[in-house]
This record gives structure tokens, sequence and C-alpha cells, in this order.
């Protein structure tokens, strides 16, 4: 846990510095830390790609999409150019080539002499999956691996594809880099919410002692998006919901909900209970993985007024797909806490709306006091995380309604993060990146924490692969996905909860305050 605000000098090195993710979210977030006054006086950020460019049209790109893209809107000319200080150099380079690296450590190295210091260099990978191996190799190869603690190296996902090509990936990795310089990223856990998660049920001794399986009923947890696959069509054909978004994020969110209290806020003490919760995780069979998954592929349809294509037409999406764009999954995690509660994780494209949330579903009462003319609408207890849109967490209980008759309502309590703390919160990758900046992996993934997670979905992967959907498209865009979905809940007599955002809080700027402990 880090108790000092700023991090130490820092250099930055993005390979992949041309492509959508530094335009759209490393580059906004790092603005943002610079404006909230979270950045080193010593800082700077190296980029990295194939692509020719200039030093003035990188700095004109990224300042594009700071713009389009950063929570504290439109730069100004003259803090523009005070960030655009720190971004040093864009390198056009070949990635496989030895003269990269013996070029990139003179560039750290002046920065090194220039500041007097010895910086931290954060090498983070923002490249296409097929050139991470050839990235690694190289940075082995080269010297700059050796500065010990102070290099680190920030992994994005997918993280392989499988648990083979996992396992290989992390062999590789722990070839060259200790595990403790080495950042795997999954953006959803630098959520406000999800972290909030840790603190709402550690901090608070409300809810802990029911928070098993004799007062919970089941949790549900929801991820859907509005959009299609957009440009991503080529990376999707390749990926699939189940790996994209069940492997990564709604297991980590499961695991966050599910472990057990740790015995201090250590980063391995989080993420060692975090790995228990998925090796409890009940295996299942191949051949049965249609009592445990649905999936499905958006067709044609209508959203907010927009007539939107199906998957199949989405630009390099093969005509006759069978890539899910939606699933549905049903887990049981085997220990005393929560034998026998089911888990239902569920998430798609093209869906009726965004929205992402937990619902953790309590047990009805052991006993209805109330007579049945009281309690027409009543419904059993239901706590609700809001991870987005609006991030915050909702309380749903009955209460009288007035009047001389008695009659049950349900009502809710809530908690709004931008309501209560009057501004929005900070973006996942301002978070996670001074983290890294820290030193700080509590909210990354360990090699074992990849590796196990793959397990739970292996055979889902498999039973699929199996068996081609014949039904492909099978949910119309639009809606809530596919019947499937709806059946494989309904056969336990449980349905769906119908996602509901937060009331939006008047819209405000919430900046770190200068001088804040973390």
């Amino acid at each position: 846990m880090v108790t000092s605000m700023h991090p130490g000098p820092t250099v930055i090195t993005i390979f992949g510095a041309a492509g959508d993710l530094t335009w759209r979210k490393l580059i906004p977030a790092l603005y943002n830390l610079y404006l909230d006054h979270w950045l080193p006086d010593h800082f700077a950020v190296i980029g990295l790609d194939r692509k020719e460019m200039s030093l003035d049209d990188f700095h004109a790109r990224l300042r594009d999409g700071v713009d389009s893209f950063s929570r504290r809107g439109k730069t100004d000319d003259a803090t523009w150019a005070d960030f655009a200080s720190h971004l040093a150099a864009y390198l056009s380079v070949d990635f496989a080539d030895a003269d990269t690296y013996r070029v990139l450590a003179e560039r750290l190295t002046a920065l090194d002499n220039a500041w007097q210091v010895q910086a931290n260099y954060i090498f983070y990978q923002a490249t296409p999956p097929s050139i991470v191996e050839t990235l690694i190799h190289a940075l082995g190869e080269s010297e700059l691996t050796q500065a010990g603690e102070r290099v680190r190296i920030v992994m994005e996902k997918p993280f392989g594809r499988d648990q083979a090509s996992a396992k290989h990936l992390n062999q590789l990795l722990t070839s060259v880099f200790a595990e403790a310089q080495i950042y795997r990223i999954d953006h959803y856990l630098g959520k406000e919410t999800v972290q909030n998660i840790l603190a709402f049920r550690f901090a608070n001794v409300l809810f802990e002692p029911i928070w098993d399986r004799r007062y919970i009923d089941h949790v549900q947890i929801t991820m859907a998006e509005q959009v299609g696959v957009e440009h991503r069509g080529k990376y999707y054909e390749e990926t699939g919901a189940l790996r994209d978004m069940v492997q990564n994020h709604l297991l980590q969110v499961l695991c966050l909900i599910a472990m057990e209290p740790p015995t201090s806020f250590d980063a391995n003490a989080i993420r060692d209970n975090t790995v228990d919760v998925l090796h409890a995780i009940r295996p299942m069979a191949p051949a049965d993985v249609h009592q445990f998954a649905a999936r499905g592929q958006y067709g044609t349809g209508w959203i907010e007024g927009e007539n939107v294509p199906a998957y199949r037409e989405e630009p390099g999406v093969a005509p006759e797909s069978v890539i899910e764009t939606f699933a549905a999954v049903k887990l049981f995690i085997d220990n005393w806490r929560w034998q026998d509660v089911p888990w239902y994780l569920r998430t798609g494209k093209r869906l009726q709306t965004k929205i992402s949330e937990a619902v953790i579903q309590f047990r009805p009462v052991p006993h209805q006091t109330f007579p049945s003319s009281a309690i027409g609408s009543w419904q059993p207890n239901r706590l609700v995380i809001h991870i987005q849109p609006e991030e915050g967490i909702r309380l749903h209980f009955q209460a009288r309604r007035p009047g001389p008759q008695v009659r049950l309502s349900p009502v809710d309590m809530h908690f709004g993060y931008c309501e209560t703390f009057h501004g929005t919160p900070p973006e996942a990758y301002e978070t996670l990146l001074l983290d890294v900046m820290w030193g700080d992996a509590t909210l990354f993934k360990r090699n074992d924490q990849v590796e196990v997670s793959w397990t739970a979905i292996t055979p889902i992967l498999e039973g699929w692969e199996a068996v081609s959907p014949d039904d492909f498209p099978n949910y119309q865009a639009g809606t809530w996905g596919p019947e499937e979905a709806v059946v494989l809940i309904a056969q336990d007599g449980r349905s769906w909860v119908q996602p509901s955002a937060l009331p939006k809080p008047h819209e405000e700027s919430l900046d770190r305050k200068h001088g804040e402990a973390r």
C-alpha cells in the first residue's frame, strides 16, 4: 500500500504509441493526472511504433485524443504546451531490430543524466498480440531490463487465448522479468466502484456476517455494451465475448465479491485470496457446457433510433462467422462460504443499453408475517453494485407505504459516487498508471491468477468449439441477448434482473487534491 503522494522520477516507454489505446486511453489518463498534480516533476513519455511520424505530428495526434476523450474537456494552448514538453520523443522503429533498443537505452540514459537521478522505466505494451513475443525477446536481449525493480513492464490483454498460450507467455515474461516487475492490466479493476467492493465489504461490519450461502440466494454480474465490434472485427474474430470479457473482467469482479477477508491490504494478500476463489470454481465437462453456458451473435436491429448491421456484416468479420458476441455462464464456487450458490455472468455487444453491475440477491424471508394483501409487490432484498456508466451502490428493501392499510413496497437507498463526492471519478487508466509508477501491484493480475482463470472457461471454449452453432445470428441488436440466456437462469426458477442506472447527479469535475495521501 502506497502512502506517499508523488511517484519517483519516471519514464514511460509506449510500444505501439501510434495506436488507438495510446490515443484514446493512455495519454488522456496521463494528461488528467498531470492536471491533478499527481505526476512527478521528472516525468517523460517516449513513443515507439512502426508508423512514420514527426514529433510535432505525434503531439498533434495525442492532443486530438485528449480533446476527444479526457474527462477534463478540451485543452488550452498553454497547459497543453507544458504537458507536451514531457512527451519527449517519438521513434519510428522495427520492434525486432536490436538497434531500436540501443537507441531507446541512449534516450533513457540521457534523461537520467539530465535529471541527475535514476528514473523508473515503465515499458507499456500497447501493440497487437502478434508483436508481444518479439518485444519481450528483444527487451531480454538488450540491457534495458538490468536495472532491477525500477524497471516495470505493463501487459495489456488479451493475455494468451487459452491456458496453454497464457502459460507460455508467463514463462517467456518471467525469463526476462521478475514477477514483481510485471503488471498485467485489467482496466475494470481500476474503476472506483470495483475498488469500492473491497472498502464496502472489509471496512464495514454491516454486511460481512450475512455475506454467504445462508443469506445470499445468487449473484448476477452483467457487463452490457450498446456498441458493436466497430473497427475491431479482425481482433474479435480471434477472441469472442467469452475470452474478451468473461475470462478477464467478469471473473475479476466475481473474485472481489466472493473472496475471503485478506489479512492485510498488501498486494499479494489480496491476490492470494482471489486465486483461492478461482481454484474453487466448480469444474465442468465440455459435454455438459449446454447446461451451464449460452452464447449468441447479434443480427441487425435498432438502437436509439438507428438501424445497425449484424455482426457478420461488420468490417473484418467472416460472412459465416460462428464467433459469439454474447456469453452467459453459470458458475459455482465450491467452498464453505458459497457452496451451491449460483453465479450468473453475462456480457454482450449490441445490447439494449451500456451498463455494468453486480447484483447480490438475498434469500426470501424465512416466514412471511404480513397478509397477502400487503405484499403484492414484495421482492427479496437486493444489493446492486453499479460499475458503469454511473458508479455507486444501491440497496433494495421493503418499507410500509403511508396509509391506514398495511401495504409493503420496495424502496431504495443509494450511494452515488458523483453525488456524494461532487464530481466525476478518475478514469480507470489514471488509477492503474499511477499504481504502476508507485510500484503498487494490488489491482494487477499475478501469473497464477491468469492461468487459473483460463481453467474456469476452458471447458466452455472446448464445448463450443466442438459443436458449431446453427442458429447464428440468434438475437436482435437492441435486445438483451438470445433466448438461451433466459432459459439458462429460468431453469433454476430465477430471472435476470433488469439493469437500471443510478440517478444522474450534476456534472462537476472532481480534482484529486494536491497533498492528499493514498
